[in-house]
This record gives structure tokens, sequence and C-alpha cells, in this order.
């Protein structure tokens, strides 16, 4: 079982795709076909969190075949601490997509879904590639049905928002391709962790260092870290509502994922040297997305505009480790802040798991907030925060739910997004306080965009009927005022809303993957020369 349950779990949604496409039938049956298909990842990836090994540690459930040994490529596929909970994010989050998705979506039923079933594969499969060209492979897929369902599903200006998501993201691929090929050059492999091993361009930080832009460039414009995030108001905006929660919930992943599983353990002693550039570009994005929030009338450009603020916490926990990815780089800091090296050591850890913490919560929280977006604009037909007023007391369900979705976003102790931000800022603080320092003003503007714009102008006030042409149901029927969320919609919130409470009275479980994978990561570099 161990040997092919990653094949198993990668391919099925290529299986459910080409199932949809050809023998679909009726809207119905492919939306239900869809729903139960999509079940087989989700219990798959449980089934590698239960089976994992904390005591062995490493990669498990590994494949590993020949496939082009014309140009030294491997079919290798493994997980680890690191991507065994984005594995389950991602699929958790497709199967509720697709479960939303078959409530709301009525045109071009079959193509709606052939597409998000091929999108699941490709982001399983960047999580789980051990090889470069199978991981550029996949990486490259996902662009294609998020082009497709952005550009036909999407809002007015679709068009123009899936061509800048497109192109955006493929200037950033060609960067990563670039250096991938130098990589191969360099150590005559493909294969992810033997080219980490081999430690190239170690003795070369100039050319390490363009190896490591061209990584970096193609990771940042997926994150987005900031200035290369002007493509995803856009695209989040104008896309299907499940459309918005994969993009935040998973595909600004990859590139976060990216950055810890090639950059730092491949290229370590350039990650050392620039640092202080991933460390300013975080803390930046966390302040800079957090002001824009506050600026923001659209409720879905505001959402979107807090990815850029809260990925900025994973950029800042991956650069403040970044600066002691080397044993010489970890001596000369614990000298300067009179720390033992175990101690600045342990704090790099601490802000890597802060980094992964904010990974998979950003998943669940953000994933919960475009959905809540998604459910008052199909029944107001607008997202001006500025036409809403008074909601709290006739959709009250709606208004809990929220509630909950947002003071998880902005930190609230007790909720997941807590932890993310105290380990980050816990690890960070010990290795560039300056910038963590700053980088905490954007919790206190977290807490007024979420307050002030959208929990004031949404939910309280007084509810005037004359702001909102026409209320609908759900399912397009007129409707004197707003209604509340309905059955299909409760439950998919529910499990992300237990995720959120379950993760914020008890995170251990989860810190106990990213864990793993942080401390064979530091390990790993302590033993470089």
């Amino acid at each position: 079982m161990e040997s092919i349950v990653l094949v198993v779990m990668l391919f099925w949604p290529l299986l459910a795709a080409l199932v949809v496409l050809l023998f679909g039938g009726s809207d119905r049956a492919v939306k239900t076909s869809s729903i139960l298909m999509s079940l087989v990842p989700l219990a798959l990836s449980v089934y590698l969190l239960w089976g994992y090994d904390f005591e062995a540690g490493g990669i498990q459930f590994q494949v590993r075949a020949e496939w082009i040994p014309q140009i030294n490529a491997s079919f290798r596929l493994g997980v680890d601490g690191l991507s065994i909970p984005l594995v389950f994010l991602t699929a958790l989050l497709s199967t509720l997509s697709l479960y939303y998705s078959a409530g709301v979506i009525r045109h071009r039923v079959k193509e709606y879904f052939f597409l998000f079933h091929l999108l699941e594969m490709s982001m399983l499969g960047v999580f789980v590639a051990l090889d470069y060209v199978l991981f550029y492979i996949f990486w490259e897929i996902s662009l294609v049905p998020m082009y497709f369902l952005i550009g036909i599903w999407g809002s007015d200006n679709r068009d123009y928002a899936a061509v800048k998501f497109f192109i955006y993201t493929l200037v950033g691929s060609v960067a990563m391709l670039l250096a991938i090929l130098a990589i191969f050059f360099a150590t005559g492999t493909f294969d992810i962790l033997d080219a980490a091993a081999a430690q190239p361009f170690s003795q070369q930080l100039t050319i390490a260092s363009l190896v490591f832009w061209g990584l970096f460039l193609g990771f940042a414009f997926k994150v987005p870290s900031f200035p290369f995030h002007t493509w995803l108001p856009d695209a989040h905006t104008e896309a299907p509502t499940a459309g918005s929660v994969i993009l935040a919930g998973v595909l600004l992943k990859l590139g976060a994922y990216g950055l810890l599983r090639i950059m730092l353990p491949t290229l370590p002693h350039a990650a050392v040297f620039w640092a202080p550039w991933l460390v300013a570009l975080g803390a930046i994005a966390i302040v800079y997305g957090a002001f824009v929030c506050v600026a923001q009338s659209d409720l879905k450009r505001l959402i979107a505009y807090s990815s850029v603020s809260h990925m900025g916490y994973v950029v800042l926990g991956i650069g403040a480790a970044a600066a002691v990815m080397t044993p010489e780089a970890l001596a000369d800091l614990a000298n300067v802040f009179s720390l033992s090296p175990e101690a600045l050591q342990d704090s790099a850890a601490m802000a890597i798991n802060g980094a992964t913490l904010q990974m998979f919560n950003h998943g669940i929280i953000t994933g919960a907030l475009f959905f809540l977006v998604g459910i008052l604009y199909e029944r107001a037909h607008t997202r001006d925060l500025f036409r809403f007023g008074g909601l709290s007391a006739r959709t009250p369900y709606y208004y809990g739910l929220m509630m909950v979705a947002a003071f998880a976003s902005l930190g609230l102790p007790g909720l997941a997004g807590f932890w993310a931000e105290f380990f980050t800022f816990r690890g960070a603080f010990a290795i560039v306080p300056a910038w963590a320092a700053f980088g905490t003003l954007g919790i206190i503007i977290t807490a007024v965009y979420f307050l002030y714009r959208i929990i004031q102008n949404v939910f309280l006030g007084e509810y005037d009927p004359a702001k909102i042409e026409h209320w609908t149901t759900v399912d397009g029927q007129p409707a004197e005022g707003p209604t509340d969320v309905v059955g299909f919609e409760k439950l998919t919130l529910w499990p992300l809303v237990a995720a959120m409470l379950l993760i914020g009275i008890y995170p251990t479980p989860l810190v106990e993957y990213f864990n793993q994978s942080a401390l064979e990561l530091l390990n790993f570099v302590s033993t470089l020369s």
C-alpha cells in the first residue's frame, strides 16, 4: 500500500477529470460523481497523516522509477512533515470547493468540474514531486485550469484578470526553469534531494546568487511576495468563489513550499547572503498589505489584499531562518546577539514552524473567508462594503461564521491564526528584531480592517433596503431581503471552522509535522562546511 498510495492519490483526480469529461451525463451526475471521486484523495491524505512515522522521519511513502534516462530524470515521489499537511489541505479544500460549486455553478458544468479535478492533480503533484522535471511539469499544469476557471466563470473583468495571472506567473516560471537548468548542469541530476546534497555553487556566491534569485522569482510570483503581488487582487476579485478559495488556500502555498523544499536546502550560502532582503520583503508585505486592505471598498478585494499581508508572515519566517542557514552564519549571529548557537537555531526552527503553520492556517481561514464572500455575493450581487449594514440581525448564522473566520485571521488567541503569528514572531525577534517589530504593526492594522471595514460596515448599524437593488436566494429566486446560509453552505464551512477552533486550542499535532521538517532542514545545513 505504501508504495502506491502517492501514485493513486496523484492520478486519481486525472481519472476523475476524464470520467467527468467523457462520461459525465447530466449536470447533476457530473456534480455528484465529482464530489464522490474527490473523497478518494482526501481519504488517502488522511492515511498519510495517520501513517507518517515520526521516529523514522525524513521522506516516506516513496516511489522511484526510471522515467527519462536520457536526461537523468526520474519519476520520484515522496512526502515528509512539510508536505503531508499541505497535501491534506489541498485535498480538503478541493473537496469542499467541488461541493460548494455543485450548488452555485449552472453553466458549462462539465468543463468546470473537469478543470477543477485537473487543478487538484497539479497541486498535489507539486507537493509530492521529488524530481525537478516532474515538479516543474505539475507547476506549469496548474496555470492552465486556473486560467480557464477565471476566464470563463469569473466576474465582469475576468479576461484581463486571467491573462494577467497567466503572464505574471509564467514569467516567474521561466526564471525558475533557468535556475533549475543551472542546478542540473552543476550537479548532473534533476533529483531535488540529491541536488541539495551536492551543494552546487557553494564556493561561487555570484553564480549561486543568480540561481537563488531565479528560483526566488518563480516562487515569489506565486506566493505572491511584495512587490510581485500585483496580479493577485485582480485574479481573486474576478475568479469564481471556489477558484478564489483554491487560489488563496493552495496555489499561493506552492511558492512558499518551493522556498523551503528547494531554495533553502539547495542554496544555503546564497540564502544567508540575501536573507536580509527576504526578511524586509516579508515585513513590508505584512504592513503594506494590511494598510491597503483598510482602503478597500470591495469585500473580495479586501480579502485578496489580506492574503498579501498574511503570506508576508511566511516570507518573514523563512527569511529569518535563512539568516542562519550555514554554521558560519549561525556562529556569527550568536556572537552578535550573545546567544548560544543552540538557542539561535531553536529560534530559526520556531520561525520555520511559524511560516509553515501560517501556510496551513491561511489556507483554512482565507478559504473560509472567500466562501463567505461568495455566499453574500450570490444573494446581494454586489461586494460594495458601503451598501450593506445591519446584517447581524437578519443573517445571524452567517454573522457568526464570519466573526469566527475574521477573528481567526486577525490572530485572536484561541483560534488558529494566533499560533502562526506567535511562532513567526517568537523566532524572528531573536534573529531580526527590528524587522520583526516593524511587522507587528500588521497585527494592529489587520484588526482595524476586519473590525471597522467588514464587521462595522456589513453587520452593524442600520439595515437600509434601498442600498441593494434586489436580493435573491442562493438559487437565484427573488427575495425581500438577505437570507441566511442554507444547508450546503453550512456543510462547506463547518470543517474549516472546526479546524480553526481545534488548531487554536491544541496546535501540537499539526506543529509536530512541521517541526519535524524544520529540524531536519536545520540539521542538514548544520553539517555543511
